[in-house]
């Protein structure tokens, strides 16, 4: 790792020693003490937090998502998924919308701790289950043939408890797809490999030591994939999960660590009360994080509990929950709501173990989907054998629905005036709104330069038109912009003549 600073994509200035020490989600470096000019040119730039803003008198609300109300979207139907568990679900796993073949696709868990295998879908809703021949009349991908014999963390053991699997575009054709998994059991080595069409896995490589619901991510602003590992470690309330982070540039290269090269990350902190009549502090239970547009978007997987003693006399799953955070380097990530995006639903096939996917959301039209999996448990299934325990069955994908880039809005009839901005290569301003706006253009000191016209709707993505002035002239300047609205505003960006933001597209965008 370079000693010398990097300076990102947005003007803020990356230290590697910022990943010496644990993200304090109160207190970030670039949020404290901003750029005195930030570069906007790559994606659409959104309020989750006050980075863009010098002054405003709107007001932030922050947005949960909204349940597919024909949840779930896909369950547990053929032999393998149904047996015993009546599983099928990614957790993390993963779910992408392919850009180069125009279709959904799926990797997933068939059975609690069973068979990894892969669905498609032509809209997201409806899936089919391949024939894919590796095993005969079935949709499986990694055969686990549940020999006993075989040692967890062989790189030919390959029943999955956590996985990730990603679409890397940037890869060479026959690298696209990158998988990861880590067997069940305590503390011990995964597996990552490659694949040229997603579901025949080569070059299959050891990690080093981790704990399950580990799983990875790709940073495409700095280039970097990222282990996202599961820690345990001992605090003053007892045995606490942690998260560590170890970052490569390769991740198979990188996919062996010393002790010191996998730092504490992230955790719960006292902000983070526990849910009412479980008497658990929350923990972090898993961390699943995808570049959109131009932020790192991460899922925050918080447990409330009880803990499996509890959970395993009943055949209940625990509650998890996901939250968003945001961050704008990669490392430091912000979570300015404490409350679930996706919370549990009681009595219900989401009643627990609510938990993001790889890749976290997909861009369809005006709209991100987010894929989950979720439990509802088996009451009647009690038993000693905690792989058999009701509380890890039942296990399906639902969807949730949230306006594009509308995880915060800034609310009121009132003003924002941004900091210092620059950008390079643009010729048209768009904004994000529910209701009427002006954008006023002014030099670094304040002075107006130009007026839009009044946008007055609903709209994820309206272009601002002009009079009399070329948003060209902007590109490697230095300006602020003044919004004047009433109603709410979501996001903006500067793009090129053809519409195009330039910025991380997440899971695939549909078109």
């Amino acid at each position: 790792m370079s000693d010398k600073p990097e300076i990102l994509y947005n003007s803020i200035m990356f230290d590697s020693e910022c990943i010496n020490k644990p993200n304090d989600f109160e207190h970030i470096e670039y949020l404290e003490n901003p750029p005195e000019i930030i570069d906007i040119s790559v994606g659409r730039q959104l309020f989750v937090d006050d980075f863009l803003i010098e002054n405003t008198d709107l007001t932030f609300e922050y947005h949960k998502a909204k349940k597919y109300e024909n949840n779930p979207i896909f369950k547990a139907e053929m032999p393998w998924e149904t047996a015993d568990s009546n599983v099928a679900c990614p957790k993390s796993g993963g779910v992408w919308y392919d850009e180069e073949e125009h279709i959904f696709k799926m990797w997933y868990e068939a059975g609690w701790l069973g068979q990894m295998c892969y669905a498609v879908s032509n809209d997201g809703i409806h899936w089919e289950r391949p024939n894919l021949h590796i095993e005969e009349n079935t949709n499986k991908i990694l055969l686990y043939k549940f020999e006993k014999d075989k040692l967890c963390g062989d790189t030919e053991y390959l029943r999955p408890d956590s996985t990730t699997f990603f679409i890397d575009y940037n890869a060479p054709k026959n690298e696209k797809y990158k998988m990861f998994l880590r067997n069940p059991g305590d503390k011990h080595p995964g597996v990552v490999a490659a694949s040229e069409d997603g579901i025949n896995y080569r070059d299959f490589t050891q990690t080093s030591m981790l704990f399950d619901r580990s799983t990875i991510f790709y940073n495409p602003f700095r280039k970097k994939w990222v282990y996202s590992i599961r820690d345990v470690r001992k605090n003053e309330l007892g045995w606490d999960r942690f998260r560590l982070y170890r970052e490569c540039d390769n991740l198979f290269n990188g996919a062996k660590w010393q002790e010191d090269e996998a730092h504490l990350w992230m955790y719960t902190d006292k902000n983070d009360k526990p849910l009412t009549g479980i008497e658990m502090q929350p923990q972090l239970y898993n961390v699943d994080a995808i570049g959109y547009e131009s932020i790192m978007l991460g899922m925050f997987q918080i447990l409330y509990g009880p803990e499996n003693a509890i959970c395993e006399r009943t055949g209940t799953p625990k509650i998890t929950e996901l939250m968003p955070m945001f961050s704008r380097n990669g490392y430091n990530f912000s979570r300015p709501c404490r409350e679930s995006m996706i919370s549990v639903s009681q009595n219900s096939w989401d009643r627990g173990y609510i938990q993001s996917v790889g890749g976290v959301t997909i861009i369809n039209g005006d709209e991100l989907w987010i894929y989950y999996s979720a439990f509802s448990g088996d009451n009647s299934s009690v038993t000693n054998e905690w792989y058999k325990n009701g509380m890890y069955k039942n296990g399906a994908v639902g969807l949730a629905v949230l306006r594009r880039d509308g995880f915060v809005s800034l609310n009121g009839n009132g003003t924002l005036t941004t900091r210092k901005l620059t950008v390079s290569g643009k010729t048209e301003l768009h904004i994000n709104m529910d209701g009427k706006a002006k954008v006023c253009v002014c030099d670094e000191n304040g002075k107006l330069i130009a007026c839009s016209e009044t946008f007055e709707g609903n709209s994820t993505n309206a272009k601002m038109e002009f009079k009399n002035f070329d948003i060209t002239k902007l590109n490697n300047s230095v300006f602020r912009l003044q919004f004047v609205i009433e109603g709410k505003l979501y996001s903006f960006g500067f793009s090129d003549k053809n519409g195009d933001f330039r910025g991380a597209h997440a899971a695939g965008i549909v078109k």
